[in-house]
């Protein structure tokens, strides 16, 4: 059951059993990261590029400071998509992870099919509102981060620019880790 606290107004409306959908990516170090990669796992996923220089690289710095709250907790991880997947190769990826502090048992960069992404964007983390036209300038960019649960069910969506949103993204965790 989502406890409504910790659900965005804009999602208890839909379906309560909404998940997100299976995948398969590729990360920072070159490997296949599906579903099975967070099984049973809480974790924050948000969406991004690393050519990006206005909202994300903010977003990225309060991910590392997310990670270092979580840091030994292995209930909890971080992903990462790529919304330029074409420029952000695994090379590219593992260069910004380096440059970003990312450690990678807590933490997922990853690339692949911009199809597969986009779609995850708009029908799995909800993460924007509009269904894009499916061309290739239509560039998905928010400064969402999601919180997903155990079950792969979206928790609450936070801004991930605002260091205040990441303070409460901290409490909702816990709040999730008492739930079990």
């Amino acid at each position: 059951m989502v406890s409504e606290e910790l659900v965005d107004s804009t999602i208890q409306h839909k379906a309560k059993y909404h998940k997100i959908a299976d995948f398969s990516l590729i990360n920072q170090n070159g490997e296949t990261i599906t579903q099975d990669n967070y099984k049973g796992k809480i974790y924050v996923a948000d969406f991004f590029f690393t050519t990006c220089q206005t909202i994300c690289p903010i977003m990225t710095d309060h991910m590392y400071q997310i990670q270092k709250e979580i840091i030994n907790d292995d209930d909890v991880m971080l992903l990462s998509h790529s919304v330029t997947p074409k420029i952000d190769s695994v090379e590219q990826l593992k260069k910004y992870a380096k440059e970003k502090g990312v450690i990678d048992r807590k933490w997922n960069l990853v690339t692949g099919d911009k199809k597969q992404i986009y779609e995850l964007a708009r029908k799995s983390y909800l993460a924007v509102k509009t269904d894009g036209n499916g061309d290739e300038y239509d560039m998905i960019h928010t400064e969402n981060f999601m919180l997903i649960d155990k079950n792969r069910q979206i928790r609450g969506f936070y801004d991930g620019t605002n260091p205040e949103e990441i303070k409460k993204i901290l409490k909702d965790i816990k709040i999730l880790k008492q739930e079990d």
